[in-house]
Protein backbone atom coordinates (compact mmCIF):
# COMPACT_ATOMS: atom_id res chain seq x y z
CA UNK A 1 0.00 0.00 0.00
CA UNK A 2 1.24 3.30 -0.95
CA UNK A 3 0.42 6.87 0.94
CA UNK A 4 -0.75 8.49 -2.27
CA UNK A 5 -3.74 5.48 -3.49
CA UNK A 6 -6.94 6.47 -3.43
CA UNK A 7 -7.69 3.13 -0.67
CA UNK A 8 -5.10 4.89 1.25
CA UNK A 9 -6.48 8.70 1.32
CA UNK A 10 -9.84 7.87 1.64
CA UNK A 11 -10.35 4.54 3.81
CA UNK A 12 -7.44 3.50 5.60
CA UNK A 13 -6.36 6.35 6.97
CA UNK A 14 -9.44 7.96 8.05
CA UNK A 15 -10.30 4.66 10.11
CA UNK A 16 -6.98 3.99 11.86
CA UNK A 17 -7.52 7.91 12.62
CA UNK A 18 -10.89 7.28 14.48
CA UNK A 19 -10.12 4.17 15.90
CA UNK A 20 -6.68 5.38 17.85
CA UNK A 21 -9.18 8.23 18.67
CA UNK A 22 -11.60 6.24 20.21
CA UNK A 23 -8.43 4.77 22.38
CA UNK A 24 -8.51 5.25 25.78
CA UNK A 25 -4.79 4.56 26.67
CA UNK A 26 -1.79 4.96 24.89
CA UNK A 27 -1.25 0.77 25.60
CA UNK A 28 -4.53 0.03 23.42
CA UNK A 29 -3.35 2.78 20.56
CA UNK A 30 -0.13 0.55 20.42
CA UNK A 31 -2.13 -2.90 19.65
CA UNK A 32 -4.51 -0.74 17.01
CA UNK A 33 -1.52 1.53 15.90
CA UNK A 34 0.35 -2.44 15.10
CA UNK A 35 -2.74 -4.06 13.49
CA UNK A 36 -3.26 -1.31 11.10
CA UNK A 37 0.59 -1.40 10.28
CA UNK A 38 0.95 -4.86 9.70
CA UNK A 39 -2.27 -4.70 7.61
CA UNK A 40 -0.56 -1.87 5.79
CA UNK A 41 2.98 -3.91 4.99
CA UNK A 42 0.72 -7.12 4.03
CA UNK A 43 -1.40 -5.43 1.75
CA UNK A 44 0.82 -6.17 -1.33
CA UNK A 45 2.69 -9.27 -0.25
CA UNK A 46 1.05 -11.01 3.16
CA UNK A 47 4.08 -13.51 3.18
CA UNK A 48 6.65 -10.82 3.93
CA UNK A 49 5.29 -9.84 7.39
CA UNK A 50 5.66 -13.23 8.34
CA UNK A 51 9.40 -12.49 7.73
CA UNK A 52 9.66 -9.11 9.75
CA UNK A 53 7.56 -10.79 12.76
CA UNK A 54 10.25 -13.13 13.11
CA UNK A 55 12.96 -11.17 12.82
CA UNK A 56 11.99 -8.68 15.28
CA UNK A 57 10.71 -10.93 17.50
CA UNK A 58 14.35 -12.77 17.54
CA UNK A 59 15.58 -9.75 18.46
CA UNK A 60 13.24 -8.66 20.87
CA UNK A 61 14.23 -12.47 22.63
CA UNK A 62 17.83 -10.74 22.38
CA UNK A 63 17.67 -7.45 23.23
CA UNK A 64 15.59 -9.17 26.90
CA UNK A 65 18.96 -11.38 27.29
CA UNK A 66 21.43 -8.75 26.76
CA UNK A 67 19.20 -7.17 29.37
CA UNK A 68 20.18 -9.69 31.79
CA UNK A 69 23.90 -10.19 30.40
CA UNK A 70 26.14 -9.88 33.99
CA UNK A 71 29.30 -8.98 31.48
CA UNK A 72 30.27 -6.74 28.92
CA UNK A 73 31.75 -9.90 27.01
CA UNK A 74 28.89 -11.64 27.06
CA UNK A 75 26.41 -8.25 26.10
CA UNK A 76 28.47 -8.12 23.13
CA UNK A 77 28.23 -11.61 22.05
CA UNK A 78 24.23 -11.07 21.94
CA UNK A 79 24.97 -7.98 19.50
CA UNK A 80 26.89 -9.67 17.46
CA UNK A 81 23.61 -12.76 17.29
CA UNK A 82 21.35 -9.98 16.62
CA UNK A 83 23.51 -8.18 14.16
CA UNK A 84 24.01 -11.77 12.12
CA UNK A 85 20.16 -12.07 12.35
CA UNK A 86 19.26 -9.45 11.10
CA UNK A 87 21.81 -8.75 8.53
CA UNK A 88 21.16 -12.44 7.14
CA UNK A 89 17.73 -12.30 5.84
CA UNK A 90 18.77 -9.00 4.39
CA UNK A 91 21.98 -10.97 2.36
CA UNK A 92 19.93 -13.88 1.80
CA UNK A 93 16.94 -11.69 0.06
CA UNK A 94 18.59 -8.67 -1.46
CA UNK A 95 21.93 -9.61 -2.44
CA UNK A 96 22.43 -13.47 -2.67
CA UNK A 97 21.39 -13.41 -6.75
CA UNK A 98 24.30 -10.40 -6.85
CA UNK A 99 27.07 -12.46 -5.17
CA UNK A 100 26.34 -15.65 -7.06
CA UNK A 101 26.26 -13.31 -10.39
CA UNK A 102 29.07 -11.11 -9.56
CA UNK A 103 31.47 -14.96 -8.45
CA UNK A 104 29.66 -16.91 -11.85
CA UNK A 105 31.63 -13.86 -14.25
CA UNK A 106 34.56 -13.61 -12.15
CA UNK A 107 35.59 -17.00 -12.00
CA UNK A 108 33.46 -18.54 -14.93
CA UNK A 109 31.47 -21.02 -13.07
CA UNK A 110 28.03 -21.54 -13.58
CA UNK A 111 26.42 -21.56 -9.54
CA UNK A 112 22.52 -21.25 -9.45
CA UNK A 113 21.44 -17.46 -8.91
CA UNK A 114 19.09 -17.21 -6.40
CA UNK A 115 15.98 -15.26 -7.43
CA UNK A 116 14.21 -14.01 -5.00
CA UNK A 117 11.56 -11.22 -4.65
CA UNK A 118 12.48 -8.28 -2.54
CA UNK A 119 10.75 -7.41 0.61
CA UNK A 120 8.98 -4.14 0.60
CA UNK A 121 11.29 -1.83 2.78
CA UNK A 122 13.46 -4.87 4.10
CA UNK A 123 16.74 -2.23 4.08
CA UNK A 124 14.57 0.62 6.48
CA UNK A 125 13.22 -2.27 8.54
CA UNK A 126 16.69 -4.15 9.37
CA UNK A 127 18.49 -0.64 9.74
CA UNK A 128 15.77 0.12 12.45
CA UNK A 129 15.89 -2.88 14.25
CA UNK A 130 19.60 -2.92 14.29
CA UNK A 131 19.46 0.45 15.42
CA UNK A 132 17.18 -0.73 18.74
CA UNK A 133 19.90 -3.72 19.63
CA UNK A 134 22.79 -1.29 19.18
CA UNK A 135 21.41 1.57 21.11
CA UNK A 136 20.70 -0.96 24.05
CA UNK A 137 24.14 -1.74 23.81
CA UNK A 138 25.28 1.21 24.11
CA UNK A 139 23.25 2.41 26.84
CA UNK A 140 21.27 4.62 25.10
CA UNK A 141 17.83 2.91 25.22
CA UNK A 142 16.47 0.98 27.87
CA UNK A 143 15.45 -3.00 26.71
CA UNK A 144 11.76 -3.32 25.68
CA UNK A 145 10.24 -5.73 27.59
CA UNK A 146 6.66 -5.82 25.15
CA UNK A 147 7.17 -7.25 22.58
CA UNK A 148 4.29 -5.38 21.07
CA UNK A 149 5.67 -2.14 21.49
CA UNK A 150 9.04 -3.59 19.79
CA UNK A 151 6.74 -4.97 16.89
CA UNK A 152 5.03 -1.18 16.58
CA UNK A 153 8.24 0.94 16.80
CA UNK A 154 9.36 -1.09 13.04
CA UNK A 155 6.70 -1.53 11.96
CA UNK A 156 4.66 1.61 12.62
CA UNK A 157 3.33 2.42 8.76
CA UNK A 158 4.38 6.27 8.45
CA UNK A 159 7.77 5.20 8.14
CA UNK A 160 7.75 1.51 7.47
CA UNK A 161 8.42 1.26 3.52
CA UNK A 162 10.35 3.71 2.67
CA UNK A 163 11.49 5.48 6.33
CA UNK A 164 12.62 7.90 7.24
CA UNK A 165 15.75 5.54 9.49
CA UNK A 166 13.71 6.65 12.85
CA UNK A 167 16.28 5.66 15.51
CA UNK A 168 14.64 3.34 18.16
CA UNK A 169 16.19 5.82 21.15
CA UNK A 170 14.51 8.36 19.55
CA UNK A 171 11.05 7.58 20.07
CA UNK A 172 11.59 5.15 23.03
CA UNK A 173 9.61 7.51 25.12
CA UNK A 174 6.82 8.36 22.89
CA UNK A 175 5.96 4.72 22.16
CA UNK A 176 5.41 5.00 25.66
CA UNK A 177 3.82 7.95 26.45
CA UNK A 178 2.63 10.47 24.40
CA UNK A 179 -0.24 12.77 23.81
CA UNK A 180 -2.23 14.27 20.26
CA UNK A 181 -3.57 17.43 20.21
CA UNK A 182 -5.92 18.75 17.77
CA UNK A 183 -2.85 21.38 16.58
CA UNK A 184 -0.66 18.73 16.18
CA UNK A 185 -3.14 16.68 14.45
CA UNK A 186 -3.52 19.95 11.95
CA UNK A 187 -0.13 20.27 11.60
CA UNK A 188 0.64 16.73 10.46
CA UNK A 189 -2.02 16.79 8.28
CA UNK A 190 -0.62 19.86 6.58
CA UNK A 191 2.38 18.32 6.44
CA UNK A 192 0.84 15.17 4.99
CA UNK A 193 -0.32 17.03 2.00
CA UNK A 194 2.42 19.24 1.08
CA UNK A 195 4.13 15.88 0.44
CA UNK A 196 1.42 14.64 -1.35
CA UNK A 197 1.58 17.40 -3.61
CA UNK A 198 5.49 16.84 -4.33
CA UNK A 199 4.91 12.76 -4.72
CA UNK A 200 1.79 13.69 -7.17
CA UNK A 201 1.44 16.67 -8.71
CA UNK A 202 5.54 17.17 -9.40
CA UNK A 203 7.27 13.61 -9.14
CA UNK A 204 4.53 11.82 -11.12
CA UNK A 205 4.60 14.43 -13.65
CA UNK A 206 8.66 13.75 -14.09
CA UNK A 207 8.31 10.53 -13.69
CA UNK A 208 6.21 10.60 -16.91
CA UNK A 209 9.31 12.66 -18.98
CA UNK A 210 11.70 9.84 -17.12
CA UNK A 211 9.76 7.27 -19.34
CA UNK A 212 9.68 8.94 -22.21
CA UNK A 213 13.80 9.80 -22.24
CA UNK A 214 15.81 7.13 -20.14
CA UNK A 215 14.33 3.68 -20.27
CA UNK A 216 16.73 1.38 -21.54
CA UNK A 217 14.98 0.60 -24.94
CA UNK A 218 15.27 4.51 -25.99
CA UNK A 219 18.74 5.36 -24.91
CA UNK A 220 20.57 4.77 -28.28
CA UNK A 221 18.07 7.07 -30.27
CA UNK A 222 18.20 9.70 -28.23
CA UNK A 223 19.32 13.16 -28.99
CA UNK A 224 21.69 14.57 -26.64
CA UNK A 225 18.80 17.42 -25.72
CA UNK A 226 16.93 14.69 -24.61
CA UNK A 227 19.45 12.71 -22.65
CA UNK A 228 20.14 16.51 -20.67
CA UNK A 229 16.32 16.50 -20.17
CA UNK A 230 15.78 13.19 -18.80
CA UNK A 231 18.14 13.16 -16.37
CA UNK A 232 17.50 16.86 -15.01
CA UNK A 233 13.76 14.75 -14.87
CA UNK A 234 15.00 12.12 -13.22
CA UNK A 235 16.68 14.98 -10.86
CA UNK A 236 13.40 16.31 -10.29
CA UNK A 237 11.74 12.84 -9.72
CA UNK A 238 13.86 11.49 -7.13
CA UNK A 239 13.81 14.44 -4.89
CA UNK A 240 10.24 15.15 -4.66
CA UNK A 241 9.29 11.59 -4.66
CA UNK A 242 11.31 10.78 -1.78
CA UNK A 243 11.33 14.07 0.15
CA UNK A 244 7.53 13.87 -0.23
CA UNK A 245 7.29 10.73 1.44
CA UNK A 246 9.05 12.27 3.92
CA UNK A 247 7.07 14.51 4.29
CA UNK A 248 4.09 12.95 4.27
CA UNK A 249 5.91 10.04 6.73
CA UNK A 250 6.73 13.02 9.31
CA UNK A 251 3.15 14.41 8.93
CA UNK A 252 1.27 10.99 9.36
CA UNK A 253 3.65 10.92 12.62
CA UNK A 254 2.36 13.52 14.03
CA UNK A 255 -0.97 12.72 13.60
CA UNK A 256 -0.46 9.28 15.84
CA UNK A 257 1.49 11.99 18.03
CA UNK A 258 5.42 10.61 16.78
CA UNK A 259 8.21 13.16 16.19
CA UNK A 260 10.71 12.17 13.32
CA UNK A 261 13.51 13.79 12.45
CA UNK A 262 13.46 15.74 9.30
CA UNK A 263 15.47 14.10 6.41
CA UNK A 264 15.55 16.54 3.58
CA UNK A 265 16.79 19.96 4.23
CA UNK A 266 17.18 21.40 0.57
CA UNK A 267 20.17 19.86 -0.86
CA UNK A 268 19.81 21.33 -4.02
CA UNK A 269 21.24 24.29 -2.54
CA UNK A 270 24.16 22.64 -1.19
CA UNK A 271 27.25 24.73 -1.51
CA UNK A 272 29.40 21.33 -1.54
CA UNK A 273 28.96 17.78 -1.97
CA UNK A 274 30.28 17.25 2.13
CA UNK A 275 26.98 19.81 2.50
CA UNK A 276 24.58 18.04 0.26
CA UNK A 277 24.95 14.84 1.99
CA UNK A 278 24.25 16.68 5.62
CA UNK A 279 21.56 17.93 3.45
CA UNK A 280 19.98 14.50 1.73
CA UNK A 281 18.56 11.43 2.92
CA UNK A 282 19.72 12.67 6.55
CA UNK A 283 18.56 9.84 8.75
CA UNK A 284 20.78 7.45 6.43
CA UNK A 285 23.75 9.38 6.78
CA UNK A 286 23.64 9.87 10.18
CA UNK A 287 23.02 6.18 10.25
CA UNK A 288 26.24 5.28 8.83
CA UNK A 289 27.82 8.03 10.79
CA UNK A 290 27.37 6.36 14.07
CA UNK A 291 26.55 2.94 13.73
CA UNK A 292 29.16 2.01 11.08
CA UNK A 293 31.74 4.95 10.62
CA UNK A 294 32.56 6.25 13.85
CA UNK A 295 32.82 2.63 15.15
CA UNK A 296 35.50 2.18 12.62
CA UNK A 297 37.55 4.93 13.69
CA UNK A 298 35.73 7.57 12.52
CA UNK A 299 38.64 10.60 12.21
CA UNK A 300 40.53 9.57 15.37
CA UNK A 301 43.02 6.54 13.81
CA UNK A 302 44.84 9.09 10.94
CA UNK A 303 44.57 10.62 7.47
CA UNK A 304 44.74 6.92 5.85
CA UNK A 305 42.48 4.65 7.88
CA UNK A 306 39.85 7.59 7.77
CA UNK A 307 39.97 7.61 3.83
CA UNK A 308 39.76 3.96 4.42
CA UNK A 309 36.79 4.49 6.82
CA UNK A 310 34.84 6.51 4.38
CA UNK A 311 35.63 3.99 1.07
CA UNK A 312 33.94 1.41 3.39
CA UNK A 313 30.91 3.90 4.53
CA UNK A 314 30.24 4.77 0.53
CA UNK A 315 30.46 1.42 -0.46
CA UNK A 316 28.22 -0.05 1.72
CA UNK A 317 25.96 3.17 1.56
CA UNK A 318 25.86 2.59 -2.45
CA UNK A 319 25.17 -1.49 -1.80
CA UNK A 320 22.11 -0.04 0.66
CA UNK A 321 20.59 1.40 -2.21
CA UNK A 322 20.47 -2.00 -4.30
CA UNK A 323 22.23 -5.14 -4.93
CA UNK A 324 24.25 -3.77 -8.31
CA UNK A 325 27.36 -2.63 -9.61
CA UNK A 326 25.68 0.86 -10.73
CA UNK A 327 24.63 1.39 -6.66
CA UNK A 328 28.44 0.55 -6.06
CA UNK A 329 29.34 2.42 -8.75
CA UNK A 330 27.32 5.25 -7.49
CA UNK A 331 29.03 4.95 -3.64
CA UNK A 332 32.47 4.95 -4.78
CA UNK A 333 31.66 8.33 -6.95
CA UNK A 334 31.09 10.01 -3.90
CA UNK A 335 33.44 8.75 -1.90
CA UNK A 336 36.00 10.12 -4.68
CA UNK A 337 33.85 13.51 -4.22
CA UNK A 338 33.97 13.68 -0.69
CA UNK A 339 38.12 12.44 -0.21
CA UNK A 340 38.87 15.34 -2.38
CA UNK A 341 36.76 17.63 -0.74
CA UNK A 342 38.55 16.47 2.76
CA UNK A 343 41.87 16.63 1.35
CA UNK A 344 41.38 20.32 -0.27
CA UNK A 345 38.74 21.19 -2.28
CA UNK A 346 36.27 22.75 0.55
CA UNK A 347 39.01 25.08 2.11
CA UNK A 348 38.78 26.63 -1.70
CA UNK A 349 35.10 26.47 -1.99
CA UNK A 350 34.59 28.46 1.26
CA UNK A 351 36.85 31.03 -0.40
CA UNK A 352 35.15 31.36 -3.70
CA UNK A 353 31.80 33.09 -4.50
CA UNK A 354 29.19 30.98 -3.28
CA UNK A 355 27.81 30.75 -6.71
CA UNK A 356 30.45 28.28 -8.13
CA UNK A 357 30.11 25.93 -5.49
CA UNK A 358 26.61 25.68 -6.36
CA UNK A 359 26.94 25.10 -9.48
CA UNK A 360 30.31 22.99 -8.60
CA UNK A 361 28.06 20.82 -6.54
CA UNK A 362 25.23 20.99 -8.82
CA UNK A 363 26.82 19.43 -11.89
CA UNK A 364 28.32 16.47 -9.47
CA UNK A 365 24.67 15.47 -7.91
CA UNK A 366 23.22 15.52 -11.96
CA UNK A 367 26.16 13.65 -13.11
CA UNK A 368 25.66 10.97 -9.78
CA UNK A 369 21.97 10.56 -10.73
CA UNK A 370 22.97 9.05 -14.11
CA UNK A 371 24.96 5.76 -12.13
CA UNK A 372 21.92 5.90 -9.75
CA UNK A 373 19.31 5.73 -12.58
CA UNK A 374 20.72 3.42 -15.56
CA UNK A 375 21.00 -0.12 -14.29
CA UNK A 376 23.89 -1.50 -16.14
CA UNK A 377 27.12 -0.44 -17.18
CA UNK A 378 26.54 -0.29 -20.51
CA UNK A 379 23.59 1.96 -19.86
CA UNK A 380 25.53 4.19 -18.15
CA UNK A 381 27.94 4.74 -20.61
CA UNK A 382 25.34 5.00 -23.55
CA UNK A 383 23.48 7.68 -21.42
CA UNK A 384 27.29 9.50 -20.44
CA UNK A 385 27.50 9.63 -24.47
CA UNK A 386 24.78 11.04 -25.65
CA UNK A 387 25.42 13.77 -22.68
CA UNK A 388 28.68 14.83 -23.31
CA UNK A 389 29.55 13.42 -27.10
CA UNK A 390 29.88 16.23 -29.60
CA UNK A 391 27.71 15.45 -32.66
CA UNK A 392 25.73 16.73 -35.63
CA UNK A 393 22.92 15.05 -34.39
CA UNK A 394 22.86 16.29 -30.79
CA UNK A 395 20.12 18.45 -30.86
CA UNK A 396 17.01 17.16 -33.29
CA UNK A 397 13.29 18.42 -34.03
CA UNK A 398 12.58 16.16 -31.26
CA UNK A 399 14.71 16.97 -28.43
CA UNK A 400 13.48 20.42 -29.03
CA UNK A 401 9.47 19.44 -29.21
CA UNK A 402 10.13 17.95 -25.55
CA UNK A 403 11.78 20.91 -24.24
CA UNK A 404 9.05 23.11 -25.59
CA UNK A 405 6.50 20.76 -23.94
CA UNK A 406 7.61 20.34 -20.77
CA UNK A 407 10.75 23.63 -20.23
CA UNK A 408 7.83 25.29 -17.83
CA UNK A 409 7.09 22.24 -15.82
CA UNK A 410 11.14 21.48 -15.30
CA UNK A 411 12.16 25.23 -14.24
CA UNK A 412 9.09 25.40 -11.79
CA UNK A 413 9.90 22.00 -10.40
CA UNK A 414 13.74 23.56 -9.55
CA UNK A 415 12.30 26.53 -8.32
CA UNK A 416 10.15 24.17 -5.71
CA UNK A 417 13.24 22.37 -4.65
CA UNK A 418 14.93 26.03 -3.34
CA UNK A 419 13.92 27.50 0.28
CA UNK A 420 11.01 29.81 -1.30
CA UNK A 421 9.30 29.89 1.84
CA UNK A 422 11.67 30.20 4.75
CA UNK A 423 13.40 32.90 2.71
CA UNK A 424 9.95 34.36 1.95
CA UNK A 425 9.52 34.71 5.89
CA UNK A 426 13.05 35.43 6.76
CA UNK A 427 11.56 38.89 5.09
CA UNK A 428 10.38 41.14 7.68
CA UNK A 429 7.29 42.57 5.76
CA UNK A 430 6.05 38.80 4.63
CA UNK A 431 7.11 37.96 8.17
CA UNK A 432 4.85 40.62 9.81
CA UNK A 433 2.11 39.78 7.60
CA UNK A 434 2.11 36.01 8.53
CA UNK A 435 2.82 36.57 11.81
CA UNK A 436 -0.66 38.84 11.87
CA UNK A 437 -2.49 36.44 9.68
CA UNK A 438 -1.50 33.46 12.38
CA UNK A 439 -2.58 35.54 15.25
CA UNK A 440 -6.48 35.97 13.53
CA UNK A 441 -7.23 32.09 14.42
CA UNK A 442 -10.72 31.81 12.89
CA UNK A 443 -9.30 33.71 9.31
CA UNK A 444 -5.92 31.51 9.52
CA UNK A 445 -7.69 28.47 10.02
CA UNK A 446 -10.25 28.81 7.29
CA UNK A 447 -7.67 30.28 4.66
CA UNK A 448 -5.27 26.73 5.94
CA UNK A 449 -8.05 24.69 5.71
CA UNK A 450 -8.80 26.24 1.93
CA UNK A 451 -5.45 25.19 1.06
CA UNK A 452 -5.12 22.22 2.49
CA UNK A 453 -8.48 20.79 0.66
CA UNK A 454 -7.67 22.39 -2.83
CA UNK A 455 -4.25 20.26 -2.45
CA UNK A 456 -5.97 17.52 -1.61
CA UNK A 457 -8.77 18.14 -4.76
CA UNK A 458 -5.59 18.51 -6.99
CA UNK A 459 -3.82 15.56 -5.95
CA UNK A 460 -6.93 13.26 -6.03
CA UNK A 461 -8.05 14.31 -9.68
CA UNK A 462 -4.73 13.51 -10.73
CA UNK A 463 -4.39 9.72 -9.30
CA UNK A 464 -8.35 9.03 -10.52
CA UNK A 465 -6.89 10.49 -14.33
CA UNK A 466 -3.73 8.24 -13.68
CA UNK A 467 -2.25 5.14 -12.98
CA UNK A 468 0.88 6.04 -13.30
CA UNK A 469 2.01 6.13 -9.25
CA UNK A 470 5.58 4.74 -8.72
CA UNK A 471 7.94 5.30 -5.84
CA UNK A 472 11.33 5.25 -6.31
CA UNK A 473 12.62 3.75 -2.79
CA UNK A 474 10.04 1.34 -2.29
CA UNK A 475 12.66 -1.23 -4.04
CA UNK A 476 15.22 -0.32 -1.19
Amino acid sequence: MVFSSLFFLYAFLPLCLIATRLARTVKIQNVILLIFSLFFYAWGEPVWVFLMIVTVFGVWLIGLAMGASKSKAAAKAWLALAVVLCLSSLLVFKYSGFIFETINNVLGTSFPEPSFSLPIGISFYTFQTLTYIIDVYRGEAEVQKKFYNLMLYVSLFPQLIAGPIVRYSDVAEQIEERRVSFEETAQGIGRFLVGLAKKVLIANQAAKIVALTLESTRLATLDGLEAWIGILSFTIQIYFDFSGYSDMAIGLGHMFGFRFKENFNYPYVAKSVTDFWRRWHISLSTFFRDYVYIPLGGNRLGLPRQILNMFIVWSLTGLWHGASWNFVLWGVYYFVLLTIEKLFLLRFLEKVPALFGHIYTGATFVLGWVFFKMESMSSIATLLQRMFQPRSDFVTNRGVVLLQNHLIFIVIAFVLAMPLLPWLRSKKPLRRLFNTLKNKEPLYGICSSIIYMGILFFCTMSLVASGFNPFLYFRF
